[in-house]
């Protein structure tokens, strides 16, 4: 049976192991999925498999790079201990070092790549073997990448569970770290208004007629009504319509006016934001764990 990329890379996603032992795994067991699974969990290679399907929602978020450019990525695990872990935040650090170092765009291409310069085992494998190490799902969840940066690039961390990328043209170094402490406390949907997208604002205001009518309002002034809660809405989602964090007296584009600036782009990064943590028996988390599931 022809061994496929399409094949190689599933078993890659249940079991975690490296492109090459999965390749191998398959001419073995003559394209058989779950019987190149099973040969692989008694080799020993697929601890990660039984992992897998485990929600992952703590980790840490890791920043590396200088003023012209900048990566960001976070590396989920099941538990704030293992968050905590010296192996695992070592992982992390490496990963992302290696993501700055490498042309990579998403973590699928990161994977691929060595996990040291010069090294044998991609992140993939070292994924892997983390988790047979460890004994949590260990997942690569997101990486953002600025290059070509224009003006200057700041970062933030907010100990490991945010992260913050900001590129800013004039300014100062402070001023970049002011801004992207503000963004890692108060979570901008955008920078401007011009970038809220347009079905994002068509859903808010139709949330604020319904609001208007149900509390009785006269339909004639209802467009009144909802252009002032749009204007409200976008003063408190954009980056530059909120009132600055140290000082709420004024806002971020009043701050950056003063200083001559321009806010270019930013990302931010929350561990184990849109995941949904599995609430679990604590008797039975135990038990799973003396039975090694």
């Amino acid at each position: 049976m022809a061994i496929t990329a399409a094949l190689v890379k599933e078993l890659r996603e249940r079991t975690g192991a490296g492109m090459m032992e999965c390749k191998q795994a398959l001419v073995e067991s003559d394209g058989d999925l779950e019987a190149a699974i099973e040969a692989m969990r008694k080799s020993g290679q697929a601890k990660a498999a039984k992992k897998a399907g485990r929600i992952a929602a703590d980790g840490v978020v890791v920043i590396a790079g200088d003023a012209k450019a900048g990566v960001m990525v976070e590396v989920n695990c099941e538990t704030d201990f293992v968050a905590k872990d010296k192996g695992f935040t070592t992982f992390a650090e490496k990963v992302a070092a290696r993501a700055l170092a490498s042309d990579a765009a998403n973590v699928e291409a990161l994977e691929t790549k060595p996990l040291e310069e010069g090294g044998d085992i991609d992140i993939a494998q070292a994924r892997a073997d983390l988790v047979a190490k460890i004994g949590e799902n260990i997942k690569l969840r997101r990486l953002v990448r600025f290059d070509d940066v224009q003006g200057r690039l700041s970062s933030y961390c907010h100990g490991a569970r945010i992260g913050v990328l900001v590129e800013i043209e004039g300014g100062d170094a402070t001023l970049g770290k002011d801004i992207a402490m503000h963004v890692a406390a108060t979570n901008p949907l955008c920078v401007s208004a011009d970038q809220v997208p347009a079905a994002v604002l068509e859903k808010e205001k139709e949330i604020f007629r319904a609001q208007a009518l149900e509390s009785g309002k006269p339909e004639k002034i209802l467009d009144k009504i909802v252009e002032g809660k749009v204007r409200k809405y976008l003063e408190e989602a954009t980056l530059v319509g909120q009132a600055f964090v140290k000082d709420p007296d004024i806002t971020v584009d009043k701050l950056l006016a003063q200083a001559g600036a321009k806010v270019m782009r930013f990302a931010r990064f929350e561990v184990g934001e849109g995941i949904e943590k599995k609430q679990e028996n604590f008797a039975d988390e135990v038990m799973a764990q003396v039975r090694g599931d």
